[in-house]
């Protein structure tokens, strides 16, 4: 009897970071050394296990003709239309069993083979280096035969030194990728599980005196303005910056005047390191990061963090990506007032931290390791408080920062994220504070701040950040002394996240709160042929978290959600505060650093929401904290009964490298004059013909009293409505105690009201309809009463609602909900907020007069929900008929009915009927951010108590 040789495979389950690899040094973009890109088609086998083929693939010879092909960078199961597996999402399950270091045998294999020739110009002489930027999760490298090692570590670079295995022609370069390895328990993330070579490979060219590692070490003295330079080399040679008139030799510091780093005043002085073989560009900013009278200073100031947590992310190329499409990431952060980003929960490709340098955000850079999956078992083994596995987690740090530590934007290493406590996190804190101590060192998980240089949390509530703004939280003593920022808040799933306005409040009132991180950046959908945008779930994972890969400011097509919007407005860098009843607004600068000079401010005001013409208002250039009353340079027209206001624009001055002249950075607005009340709408009295009710341009039913018609337009189902399609933040999280709105409203049956009439009878001149409003199975109820009144030309409908019961839970929604034929009913004019807004979202509420199309009014959440609400809406005008609203009120219109939308997976279930319904709500409860953090705020409850609202019907003219 006989059996099959198998090749090892013991390297997968091999704690240790690998071997062959060179020692990790700083990365570099460019020099004038030779290099070549290996990116391209690569030919492709999939193999069920990691030990089904031998290695015979990677010898020179081999012919993988046959083989089918893949692009790298890239992944393997987003590409060959499904034929090479599909995507698994999990937030912080494992995907396989938790038996570390052990994977499952059922563990997906993609072999890779490149065939390349190097250029006639290759020189001859010196080394070669053959690097990996980035492969999930565990790699084994064959050049023309000869196995150069394997790695774990999916996000970190890789160097394997291969100049005497290089010929001329027909290198044949082999990869063997494993997705599931050891290193996997050190990677569970909250996001896709994608395996494959999906960052750059390049082969590099190392002349003879080439450079090696080198650390730029550029502080600033803000005492002095001067600046201090010493670049640190494996290799000597002489560092220049032409601009500074520098020339030294590497390790010798030199001290000049110079303009400091900051994310507002991004100055980068190119310079360049030479040795005997190689010339390096240098890109050097000038700053100094310390931990001061308990607060983190860069440049002598204290700075507050206005951030996002970035996950890389494409929908069709998932985390490949291009220099241009992280280029637009940065773009909109910067036009968005964004300060801040947080790696999460990785290093990112390394052109994004030169982006960061180029264009100015603070960067927290977060090391490649998570083990949250090891909450299931009360963190026991896990990998980071057992000593077998501080190597690798060492190697990760090492990796990190040693790439990525010439880059000014970097002001905090991360040692990685929801990885619990233990020694193999300590040690990587004192390797990175000995290796760096010029910037500081952060962990989530580290409450008592053993290990760091920040008290960091994550969806502390807004009582608790308080308390922590006012020193009254405990802890350490440590912890007491340090800083607190909030890693993660504000958690952007779905409509929201609400709430965020409050945080930053307490922010800018306590000198502690250095603010925080939006989690997140960007929806993880996967872009599918049927569903439009997948995830979790949708490619039939028998393990995984839905939607919740779907959390981001921005749709994965990166058009920003409305939640992007209100941030920008929330983080805005100036304050803009008064009535102007005096004839003066006060305006602050909210700048960390710069002055106001680079600003120009508009002012105007709107009669009705029409802009009446614009004025230049003087502002001052405020230095960071100041204010000033400026004075208004208008005065109010009169309004004759319309409403009145004013606005004020701080706007770029000139061009910048992220925004043209005329961006806006900041506005406000306030109201001088009221509208004239709403008219009566009486004279008219109802008049009975058969089944019918007139009453001047109505008609209704007369058993019933429901409308009918409006001056011949025809009106659907009108009535009492409460029900919403709930947010992601209205369902919460499972893992949750907290109240969970969404799960309550189902229990008490707000989804399914029924509605009985109690009485249809005239009173004067009105018809009065009188019901009841209440969920089956349940005693609670809504007493509603339907006022009707006309002149003649226009019908007034006044509602009254009265709770009965012990209502124990708020409501939804309050208003009235109707159809109108979808024939007819294309689009909408209205007077309130353009954008969508509810309670705690109303920050970027602009009032003016707007329109679009019924398509337009929608947002287009990933997974459908209650969306697209205008608020504090005057008038509207759709379908022939105009509306007015006695308050203001909030108003929806879309194609299906809420209860439609409610059902929904993915916006392809939706298909458009031959109704558009329209909401008029008087009310709305919060959004809050409880798919992950707290609920609303108690002041936006939307409680169920007595209310009386109107709305006053007209044909549109």
């Amino acid at each position: 009897m006989s059996f099959r040789t198998t090749p090892s495979v013991d390297y997968v389950e091999d704690v240790s970071p690998g071997t062959g690899a060179l020692a990790p040094r700083a990365w570099y973009a460019t020099s004038d050394a030779q290099s070549l890109s290996l990116n391209g088609s690569w030919r492709f086998r999939l193999s069920a296990t990691a030990d089904a083929e031998d290695d015979s693939f990677a010898e020179e010879g081999y012919d993988a003709g046959d083989w089918a092909e893949v692009t790298v960078p890239g992944h393997w199961v987003l590409q060959g239309d499904g034929a090479f597996g599909s995507p698994i999402y999990t937030n912080h399950l494992y995907p396989f069993p938790v038996d570390p270091p052990h994977v499952p045998t059922e563990n997906p294999t993609g072999d890779h083979v490149r065939v390349f020739d190097l250029p006639a110009d290759w020189p001859a002489d010196g080394g070669a280096v053959l690097r990996f930027d980035g492969v999930e999760s565990c790699a084994r490298v064959w050049l023309n035969g000869t196995e150069l090692g394997e790695f774990k570590g999916s996000r970190l670079p890789h160097e394997f030194a291969v100049a005497e295995l290089l010929k001329p022609a027909g290198n044949v370069l082999a990869v063997r990728v494993h997705q599931w390895s050891a290193g996997s328990y050190l990677e569970d993330q909250d996001q896709w599980w994608l395996p494959g070579i999906f960052r750059d490979v390049t082969l590099l060219h190392r002349p003879t005196g080439s450079v090696g590692d080198f650390f730029v070490h550029a502080s600033y003295d803000h005492t002095t303005g001067e600046g201090t330079l010493r670049v640190d080399s494996d290799v000597d040679g002489r560092v220049s910056v032409p601009a500074l008139d520098i020339d030294v030799a590497t390790g010798e510091p030199v001290t000049v005047a110079v303009e400091p780093w900051s994310a507002e005043t991004p100055k980068l002085y190119d310079g360049e390191l030479v040795t005997a073989g190689e010339r390096v560009p240098l890109r050097i900013g000038f700053r100094t990061v310390v931990l001061e009278d308990g607060l983190v200073k860069v440049n002598g100031r204290a700075i507050l963090f206005k951030g996002v947590n970035r996950h890389e992310w494409h929908p069709e190329k998932g985390r490949a990506l291009d220099l241009e499409t992280m280029r637009e990431d940065v773009l909109l952060m910067k036009r968005h007032n964004l300060n801040a980003v947080r790696t999460s929960h990785y290093p990112p490709q390394p052109a994004f931290l030169d982006l960061c340098d180029e264009y100015g955000l603070w960067v927290i850079d977060e090391c490649d390791l998570e083990t949250h999956g090891f909450t299931e078992q009360a963190w026991r083994d896990n990998p980071v408080d057992d000593d077998r596995w501080t190597p690798a987690l060492l190697d990760r740090a090492a990796r990190m920062v040693e790439r990525d530590k010439n880059h000014p934007s970097i002001v905090f290493w991360s040692l990685g994220n929801e990885a619990g406590t233990g020694r193999g996190l300590t040690a990587m804190a004192e390797w990175i504070h000995g290796r760096d101590p010029e910037r500081l060192v952060h962990y989530e998980g580290d409450w008592d701040c053993r290990d760091t240089d920040v008290y960091s949390r994550m969806y502390a509530d807004h009582q608790e950040v308080e308390r922590i703004g006012q020193n009254l939280d405990g802890g350490t003593l440590k912890r007491r002394e340090l800083p607190f920022i909030q890693c993660e808040y504000g958690h952007a799933m779905g409509n929201g996240p609400g709430g965020i306005a409050d945080y930053q409040q307490l922010f800018e009132r306590y000198e502690r709160l250095q603010g925080g991180f939006i989690w997140e950046w960007i929806d993880h959908g996967v872009t599918h042929p049927e569903l439009g945008y997948a995830y979790g779930g949708d490619f039939g994972e028998e393990l995984h978290d839905g939607n919740f890969v779907c959390d981001g400011l921005i749709f994965p097509d990166r058009t920003p959600s409305p939640g992007l919007v209100e941030y920008k407005k929330v983080i805005e860098p100036v304050r803009i505060d008064g009535d102007g009843a005096d004839g003066t607004v006060r305006v602050t600068n909210a700048y960390d650093f710069g002055d106001l000079s680079h600003l120009r401010f508009e002012f105007s005001y709107q009669v009705d929401g029409f802009p009446t013409g614009a004025h230049t208002l003087a502002v001052p250039p405020l230095a960071p904290g100041e204010s000033a009353e400026v004075k208004l340079p208008a005065s109010a027209p009169d309004g004759d009964g319309a409403e009145v206001q004013w606005t004020v624009r701080a706007l770029l001055a000139e061009d910048t490298p992220w925004a043209g002249e005329g961006h806006e950075v900041a506005w406000a607005q306030r109201t001088v004059a009221s509208r004239a009340p709403l008219p009566a709408a009486t004279g008219a009295g109802p008049t009975a013909d058969g089944d019918r009710i007139t009453l001047g341009p109505a008609t209704f039913d007369a058993r019933s009293g429901a409308l009918r018609s409006i001056g011949g337009v025809d009106v659907t189902g009108l009535r009492l409505d409460v029900w919403r399609a709930t947010t992601d933040n209205d369902e919460g999280a499972s893992w949750q105690d907290d109240t969970r709105w969404g799960v309550l409203w189902r229990q008490l049956g707000l989804h399914r009201m029924r509605h009985r009439i109690e009485g249809v009878e005239s009173d004067g001149d009105a018809l009065v309809v009188r019901t009841r409003v209440a969920p089956a199975a349940r005693e609670v109820g809504l007493r509603t009463v339907y006022r009707w009144t006309s002149d003649g030309t226009r019908v007034r409908l006044t509602v009254s609602v009265t709770p009965e019961g012990d209502w124990k839970v708020p409501l939804p929604r309050l208003g009235v909900r109707f159809g109108l034929p979808a024939e007819g009913t294309d689009s909408a004019a209205w007077y309130g907020s353009g954008g969508e807004a509810y309670p705690d979202t109303r920050a970027a509420a602009r009032h003016l007069q707007w329109d679009a199309s019924i398509e337009e009014l929608q947002t287009p959440y990933v997974r459908p929900q209650e969306n697209g609400a205008r608020a504090d809406v005057r008038w509207v005008e759709l379908g022939g008929l105009r509306i007015d609203g006695a308050p203001e009120f909030w108003f929806s219109a879309r194609r299906w009915t809420n209860e439609q939308l409610d059902a929904a997976r993915h916006l392809t279930d939706l298909t458009p009927g031959d109704t558009v319904w329209v909401n008029l709500d008087h009310g709305q409860h919060g959004i809050g951010s409880q798919s992950c953090g707290p609920g609303p705020l108690p002041q936006y409850f939307l409680k169920a108590e007595p209310a009386e609202f109107s709305f006053v019907f007209s044909v549109a003219e």
